[in-house]
């Protein structure tokens, strides 16, 4: 039996046979391990900085600059192990022009070995994208799923509808209101093909989204340790009934053998596999279903690969029965196209100022995440998860000092939130948290602080299933 903490979650439980957790792929991710709670702090006047880099973001003037495409411009640092990796960017008509091209000056400019899959084909920022359904039949594009796809096939971007662009709220099931979203689910299998036929020598296939955010040398220094003539599908574990599978937007990896395994497997089954398609609600868990049919079962990768951003993940606590702090991230997930360009200028400068040290999780927290915390911060939220009622008048409203004052009374109480309501809520984790209007987020500074001086300096980094 599986089990997975609530704050790694995208969907609500399904009932299948015992008790099988449905985690919600796309929502933040509420907690990790046991809620217990701890006296109101002040913001701790102690800066904890990394001895192992001095870099912050303050260092940094952001903003994407025009640069050099050539993967060998000499501005590219050297990563051997690169060119044996496709990186398969997934994204689609409705997004592609807004988040693909952060990624062709940042994250993609150095890669030698890249595709871009979408629904439509088209040149962005010099690159052309790729139509992953151009080989598909006639009767497949007739689902009601097709409907963007076909009027963009036919009108191109004229033929988009302004419910193609709208932002729809996330639910249990994804954004089934959402035409992109829709038609997202049928990109994984064909995607496996047209990426084994881009590159079909590559020892290893990444499929990222365009809102993750990679840090390549993690990546390179992670599969130097692997063997990619196994059979090897990598991922952040994720579970739909009783399918366990990789989530997407966190990023898959797969091996070369994993790769043709599963294109081939699709190939000579397509009806069936668009039937299973058409079924199901989540692409990315029916690649997963097609790579256990072929006897590839899920390698557990958390947390080098995560379902959040830097900002609402926690890098102090456990989950999965391991703690992130001395891990090396590969991917955040979640990142606005802001988040991407900062996230590409400190990830430049600090790999050019440790050398050959690795990027852990300890770094980002005390270099990214620790410097925005505050006493008290407006207008922001840390998606506080437990709300608290008062003892004896439940629907009585909170003012912030006392909101602040449970939190501090709740043993392992890191941080709150209150809204303009007086809603109260409290948690045990330590979140940078996001801009959200009528929301007060406070978090106790000197917790922060004491527990990052018991987690100490990492002595090296550790790997999952090294």
């Amino acid at each position: 039996m599986l089990a997975f903490p609530a704050r790694y979650s995208r969907w609500l439980p399904l009932a299948a046979g015992a008790v099988l957790i449905y985690l919600f792929l796309h929502l933040r991710q509420p907690a990790f391990g046991s809620h217990t709670p701890q006296a109101i702090g002040t913001e701790s006047s102690i800066i904890l900085t990394s001895n192992r880099t001095s870099t912050t973001l303050d260092d940094i003037k952001f903003g994407i600059k025009p640069v050099d495409t050539n993967p060998t411009s000499a501005t590219c640092r050297p990563l051997p192990g690169i060119e044996d990796i496709l990186v398969i960017l997934k994204t689609g008509i409705t997004e592609a022009q807004e988040k693909v091209p952060v990624h062709i000056h940042s994250t993609l400019r150095c890669i030698p070995n890249k595709i871009i899959i979408s629904d439509f084909e088209e040149e962005i920022e010099g690159i052309q994208t790729y139509d992953v359904f151009r080989n598909t039949s006639w009767e497949v594009r007739e689902n009601i799923d097709f409907s963007l796809y076909n009027r963009a096939k036919v009108n191109g971007r004229a033929g988009l509808r302004q419910e193609d662009t709208v932002k729809v709220a996330n639910s249990a099931a994804g954004m089934r209101g959402n035409p992109g979203w829709k038609l997202d689910k049928w990109k994984f299998l064909p995607m496996a093909v047209e990426a084994r036929n881009y590159q079909p020598d590559a020892k290893w296939y990444v499929i990222l989204e365009a809102d993750t955010y990679p840090i390549w040398p993690t990546l390179v220094a992670w599969l130097n340790k692997l063997d990619s003539s196994k059979r090897l599908y990598l991922g952040n574990q994720m579970q739909i009934g009783e399918d366990v599978f990789a989530h997407g937007g966190s990023g898959i990896v797969l091996s070369h053998a994993a790769m043709h395994g599963v294109a081939d497997e699709y190939l000579a089954h397509m009806d069936e596999w668009h039937f299973q398609t058409n079924l199901h609600w989540a692409g990315d868990c029916v690649l997963g279903i097609a790579l256990k049919a072929i006897d590839i079962p899920l390698t557990w990768a958390w947390p080098h690969v995560t379902g959040q951003s830097i900002w609402e993940q926690d890098a102090i606590n456990d989950a999965y029965g391991r703690q992130q702090w001395c891990y090396p991230p590969f991917t955040f997930h979640h990142m606005t196209t802001t988040d991407i360009e900062k996230m590409h200028e400190f990830d430049m400068k600090w790999h050019a100022d440790a050398k050959n040290s690795h990027l852990l999780y300890q770094d980002v927290f005390r270099l990214l995440v620790r410097p925005n915390l505050k006493a008290t911060k407006e207008n922001w939220d840390i998606f506080a998860p437990n709300e608290v009622k008062k003892e004896g008048d439940e629907n009585a409203p909170w003012t912030h000092y006392e909101c602040a004052e449970e939190c501090a009374r709740t043993i392992n109480c890191m941080q709150y939130s209150i809204d303009k309501a007086g809603t109260c809520k409290i948690s045990d984790l330590a979140l940078g948290g996001r801009p959200s209007a009528d929301v007060t987020a406070g978090t106790m500074m000197w917790r922060i602080d004491e527990k990052m001086r018991s987690l100490g300096e990492c002595e090296s980094p550790r790997w999952v299933h090294e």
